[in-house]
């Protein structure tokens, strides 16, 4: 902390002393308004507007210097546990080799000792039989999750073992792919010995295991094929003859090169009929191509009159026979052999480069996450006897499990449906799902048409669900959890026969059933998965058509995973001495046959959501059903992957390791992946600050600083440590909003040690739209502001050392107090100027020229912009990226990022955080804000943003467009200064980012027809009357007064802390009737007394018209009609007289709309604090009124800009380039999604 301390005393406060001490000295005597304390010395106003705001950015540096630094060390503690050291396909081919070592030292805790069964090194053997297993698993999972093609899996397979006849490591085709084309071009012309040839073949380790592979795998193949013991004695001499040469080192002088191209077209027409399907295999066509590969070996190929076929032709009755046509075809539908012939097939033929393999870019991810993670420090794995038995937890409430065909198929406003949408967004993955739904029809042949199209529907319903935030995704994902387990079985107990065989023979093999019977059951004793489905029971019950339908898929989820369980309130009743009373029950019920089981049941003393926060209620009651030492929390909107559940054994050994002071972590933090970056550009700033978090953020949070707790899933907890020390969620209402963090808070405060691991990750969804965005932002605000008044942050804050101290507040509260405080530093230095400028004092100083040259001010406010635009969330994610992607994919994405208005953005969502923030601190009374969790992007309409925004960003947004107005306008600061440019600036984007962003980044947004729609529809909701039912989007009314709702709860202090900001309005009336020609320079107090009267004047006026529309309106047309005439000549009358006898000019006018208009919003916010008191002296529809104005005005500024540029159809082309820009780049068409225009399918 000290240089930051002594770098912020000489570059800010000692280039501002000299200048004060001045400013203390100079004599102000010509205030430009009537001063009420001329004779005060020293100018002491002046001093504070001038370093009132050096003192907030004081504050806020501390922040600046955090990021920096967790830049720096989260970036060098990220290189230094190898982090993105494999983060392109070309990196793993280069390390591919040490993959299955690496991966036996960390996931298998004992090799499999077998017999030596070839010429490999037994050792490396059993690592890649060891490793085929989980790499085929892990890539078989990709391909049912429909991220890669057939084509694609069967390049990125691993043969389960090396047969008898392989002598070399038979690595993956990808690998592999273009080494035979390559070989075979390099040997026709080739014109030296062979002893170059060889040499130049072997510098390359995977084109001489290919070569050697073919040449092994064609001989067993065609040795195989053949029934007759003649034939198979032909093909041994060939072989005799290629192995002897090759000894003698005369392959080129006895063999023509020249004729291997005609002999690779040849097999690769062998190996394509071999492939055929059992119906349709042709075996007269395999034998005539092979007997054509034999005369093109014997006859064209080999150098010498080689007399092997002619002397085979000759029986003893020395008649000729035909060779090769008994074959045992049949042979090669079974699985070993017909893998056999697809991958020699695939080494002979794919030509491309193995780069591009595979394409789709999350299979590219998760495979080189992986590799690279084998690489990475963590505990050995232990035998699955031996590991920690554990739970996973997830709390459900009513969000969607499965779409159905209904809801794939209904369409928006826009005629988009959901599976179109998909489709357009992830094109590959729907071509593989077709790929895999042709499968899944051919093996149905014998079944009903109405069986199949069922059967496809089905897939369909499930590629969609697996898309978006479903529970059906969770669950598929945590359930890799025991299928790895069951992996993990086979792997320690198979013998050799199924070890070789593979895991997915395994389960089509009648004699291994007890087998497969006793790794369930061990895996099943390991892991457990509860779901709080919190409302299952009234679903169950329930008529509505939604709820069946969470029931029904549900169920069907139980049926499907039999160890799955769901835990639920349930409801009943019971007569007690007459009376009948409420009872409830925690029930975990299992899958059974066609409906679901009970398992247990426990009586509850009360409804639990009645008493603490839903979410982590549901949390509480269901934790009595988990088992196993550890618990994993995983939220509803999450996913798993095969291959990283694969390292859970690892992870929870980390519980047995002990750290600092002796002590075993209570806490594992793991990272995340977001999944929801792709959508939009919102969605993938989103997505880069959320990973930034959970991975460069927690990192140095854990270490050094140890100051990481609990934020949210899919931490890993010490089960019995904690229920036994008060559970994983606090559950009190408002307070405990943010329940994790609190859960982080208890285990740190009850001597608990948190850790954070990157060897694993867990997927994990995002909010993908603005408003969703922004409600998220406004949950987490409030709850930091309800931490910030918590008992636990006090606890901790006297409990850690200093230095931890400070780490824990900037880390947690302290970014949000920043935030704040970042806001708070532009209305201070605004108002100290509009103090400055309406007095006159800052005339008098700048006539000065000591001060005039002076930029400290200036040099010291440009932190408060750097802070503003975001670039303090940038610093680290820049560093992530650069570490996992390289820094040139940093420097594009980030320059990327500002193309699309990141800065707009970020600067916008500070406004959420320091609103949101701030209340909670002033007046508190946090609620929980779903969010939602769809993925289609929407048109929000205009009334739905100016009801979200309205408070947080466009009435602060035109306060400071009056406040940067007026400045400009009656200023005479430093012009010239580029310091002051920057910061005047950066104001003046934070003023466009609050008031435009919304419609900016909405989705539409400048669609003529649909701006047309939302001015209709906002006109609308403004004349509404409200009252009891009327539900806030449907009324002005209602909204108006839920947004009223923290003022009815808050006590004395935050009214009249209210009251008191709510005078900072009058400021402007003040100083600006001073200014006006129409007072003539006059300085007295009459003046502003007049300007009140002026006030109260248009305001009497408004009311009478407003009692008029009421009271005559209807009845009395005509008496209404003529009051507004006299209202209106009486207006024109006395305009006339203050512009002839008073001397009121133009400017004069829009001078009172400044000076005024501040000074309405003043009394309506005052009126609201004091709601009861007008309520008893009847104002307070009068209030109410002027607020309807204000809102109109407000809502017409906003929307004026909108309605112009909507008229220019390439405004909308441009945003929506703008918004999708990440899906452009990857060939979708969203214009044409948004557009509605669906693609004619044939």
């Amino acid at each position: 902390m000290g240089e930051p301390v002594i770098g912020d005393d000489r570059l800010k406060i000692l280039p501002l002393v000299g200048p004060t001490k001045l400013i203390m000295e100079i004599p102000i005597s010509n205030y430009q308004w009537h001063e009420f304390f001329p004779n005060v010395t020293h100018n002491i106003g002046i001093v504070i507007a001038i370093w009132a705001p050096i003192v907030l950015v004081y504050f806020m540096d501390a922040q600046i210097w955090y990021a920096i630094f967790s830049t720096l060390f989260g970036g060098i503690h990220g290189a230094f546990s190898h982090l993105g050291e494999i983060r392109t396909l070309g990196m793993l081919r280069s390390r591919f080799a040490a993959v299955p070592s690496a991966f036996c030292e960390r996931l298998v805790p004992l090799l499999h000792k077998g017999n030596k069964r070839n010429h490999l090194d037994p050792v490396q053997e059993q690592n890649i039989a060891s490793f085929s297993q989980v790499w085929n698993e892990f890539i078989h999972s990709m391909r049912l999750e429909d991220l890669i093609s057939n084509r694609d899996r069967n390049l990125l397979f691993v043969p389960y073992s090396s047969s008898d006849k392989t002598t070399v490591v038979q690595w993956p085709p990808f690998l592999l792919a273009s080494k035979i084309p390559i070989a075979l071009d390099m040997a026709k012309d080739f014109k030296g010995n062979d002893d170059d040839l060889f040499k130049k073949i072997r510098s390359d380790a995977y084109m001489h295991s290919a070569v050697i592979e073919c040449y092994e795998t064609l001989r067993e193949i065609i040795n195989r094929l053949l029934e007759d013991v003649k034939d198979r004695m032909i093909l041994t001499q060939i072989c005799h003859e290629i192995d002897s040469s090759i000894e003698d080192k005369k392959l080129l002088s006895n063999f023509k090169m020249s004729e291997l191209p005609q002999l690779s077209e040849k097999l690769e027409k062998f190996l394509t009929l071999l492939q055929a399907e059992e119906d349709k295999i042709s075996e007269a066509q395999i034998i005539n191509v092979l007997q054509d590969i034999m005369e093109i070996i014997t006859r064209d190929i080999m150098a010498a009159d080689n007399q092997i076929l002619e002397n085979a032709h000759h029986g003893s009755n020395a008649q000729k026979e035909q060779r090769f046509e008994r074959l045992d075809i049949y042979l090669m539908q079974q699985k070993p052999w017909k893998d056999k012939v697809v991958r020699l097939y695939l080494l002979l033929t794919v030509k491309e480069s193995a780069i591009n393999v595979p394409q789709n870019l999350e299979a590219r991810r998760r495979i080189t996450f992986f590799a690279n993670s084998l690489f990475m420090t963590m505990p050995s794995a232990p035998k699955v006897r031996k590991m920690l038995p554990f739970s996973v937890l997830t709390p459900y409430y009513k969000e969607d499990v499965l779409y159905s065909v209904d809801e794939l198929n209904k369409e928006n406003e826009d005629g988009i449906s959901v599976l179109f949408y998909l489709k357009k967004i992830y094109p590959d993955e729907w071509t593989n799902l077709e790929e895999r739904i042709a499968e899944t029809i051919n093996t149905r042949k014998d079944c009903e048409p109405a069986d199949r199209e069922k059967a496809k529907m089905e897939l369909i319903c499930e590629w969609v669900s697996y898309r978006g935030q479903t529970l059906a995704r969770t669950v598929r994902g945590m359930m890799y959890y025991k299928k790895a387990l069951e992996l993990q079985c086979f792997l320690e107990f198979g013998g050799d026969n199924a070890f070789y065989g593979g895991y997915q023979s395994l389960a089509f093999n009648v004699s291994d059933k007890g087998f497969i019977d006793r790794a369930q059951a061990l895996a099943d004793l390991k892991f457990t998965y509860v779901v709080s489905c919190q409302v299952y029971g009234n679903q169950k019950k329930s008529d509505d058509l939604r709820d069946k339908s969470c029931y029904s898929n549900i169920l069907n989820l139980m049926l499907k995973y039999p160890s799955l369980r769901i835990a639920y309130i349930d409801e009943g009743e019971e007569k007690v001495n007459g009376k009948t009373q409420k009872l409830y029950f925690s029930v975990l019920v299992k899958g059974g046959e066609k409906y679901d089981e009970e398992v247990y049941r426990i009586k509850l003393p009360g409804r639990p959501v009645d008493i603490g926060e839903g979410k982590p209620e549901n949390q509480n009651h269901a934790i009595i059903f988990t088992r196993g030492e550890a618990l994993q929390t995983i939220d509803m909107n999450q996913d798993n992957y095969f291959e990283e559940a694969f390292k859970m054994r690892n992870v929870l050994e980390e519980f047995l390791k002990r750290r600092r002071s002796r002590r075993k972590p209570t806490i594992l933090g793991l990272r995340e992946h977001i999944f929801t970056g792709s959508v939009s550009s919102l969605a993938w700033f989103m997505s880069n600050q959320e990973t930034s978090f959970v991975t460069i953020g927690q990192r140095i949070l854990a270490n050094p600083l140890r100051v990481r707790f609990h934020y949210g899933h899919p931490d890993i907890f010490d089960r019995i440590f904690h229920i036994t020390r008060g559970g994983i969620s606090k559950a009190s209402r408002v307070i405990n909003l943010s329940e994790d963090i609190f859960a982080g808070y208890n285990s740190t405060l009850r001597g608990g040690f948190i850790t954070h691991h990157e060897y694993i990750q867990v997927g994990k969804g995002r909010d993908v739209g603005m408003n969703q965005i922004s409600l998220f932002e406004a949950k987490v605000a409030n709850g930091n502001g309800e931490q910030t008044l918590s008992r636990d942050v006090y606890r901790l804050g006297r409990r850690f050392d200093f230095y931890r101290m400070l780490s824990f507040y900037f880390t947690t509260v302290g970014f949000y107090f920043s935030s704040m405080v970042t806001v708070l530093t532009v209305y201070v230095f605004l108002y100290g100027r509009l103090y400055m400028v309406m007095s006159g004092v800052e005339k008098e100083i700048l006539e000065n020229t000591s001060i005039r040259h002076s930029k400290a001010l200036e040099e010291a406010l440009a932190t408060q912009s750097v802070f503003q635009l975001g670039l303090l969330l940038v610093l680290p994610m820049v560093m992530e990226i650069g570490l996992e992607k390289g820094f040139r994919t940093a420097l594009g994405d980030f320059v990327i990022m500002q193309l699309q208005l990141a800065s707009v953005f970020f600067t916008f969502q500070l406004g959420t955080k320091a609103h949101y923030y701030g209340r909670t601190i002033l007046h508190g009374g946090s609620k929980y804000r779903a969010t939602g969790r769809g993925f289609v992007v929407f048109h929000a309409k205009f009334a739905d943003n100016y009801r979200m925004y309205s408070r947080s960003h466009f009435v602060k947004g035109l306060e400071l467009f009056i406040l940067l107005v007026v400045y400009e306008v009656y200023g005479e600061s430093y012009r010239s200064s580029n310091l002051y440019l920057f910061v005047t600036i950066s104001m003046w984007f934070l003023v466009a980012s609050w008031l435009f962003a919304p419609f900016l980044f909405n989705p539409s947004g400048f669609d003529w027809q649909k701006t047309v729609d939302d001015w209709t529809d906002w006109k609308r909701w403004m004349g509404n009357r409200g009252g009891i039912g009327i539900a806030p989007d449907k009324s002005w009314e209602s909204w108006w007064n839920e947004e009223q709702e923290h003022l009815k709860h808050t006590n004395i202090r935050g009214r009249v802390l209210e009251i008191i900001l709510a005078f900072r309005f009058f400021v402007y009336q003040y100083g600006i009737v001073y200014h006006l020609d129409i007072t003539h320079h006059s300085k007295s107090i009459l003046v502003y007394a007049l300007s009140w009267l002026v006030m109260v004047t248009a305001l009497l006026v408004l009311k009478m018209v407003s009692m008029g529309r009421r009271r005559f309106g209807t009845d009395f047309q005509l008496m209404f009609r003529i009051l507004k005439a006299l209202l209106f000549l009486g207006f024109i009358s006395v305009m006339t007289v203050l512009f002839v006898v008073c001397g009121l000019t133009v400017s004069d006018l829009f001078a009172a709309i400044l000076a005024f208009t501040p000074t309405g919003w003043a009394l309506v916010l005052i009126g609201q604090a004091c709601r009861k008191l007008l309520n008893r002296v009847g104002f307070w529809e009068s209030i109410k009124e002027l607020a309807r104005g204000y809102e109109y005005i407000m809502g017409l500024i906003l929307f004026m800009p909108t309605a112009i540029l909507s008229w220019f159809p390439f405004v909308s082309e441009f945003q929506t380039r703008l918004l999708f820009n990440q899906a452009f780049s990857r060939g979708l068409q969203i214009s044409m999604i948004l557009a509605g225009k669906k693609e004619k399918t044939s």
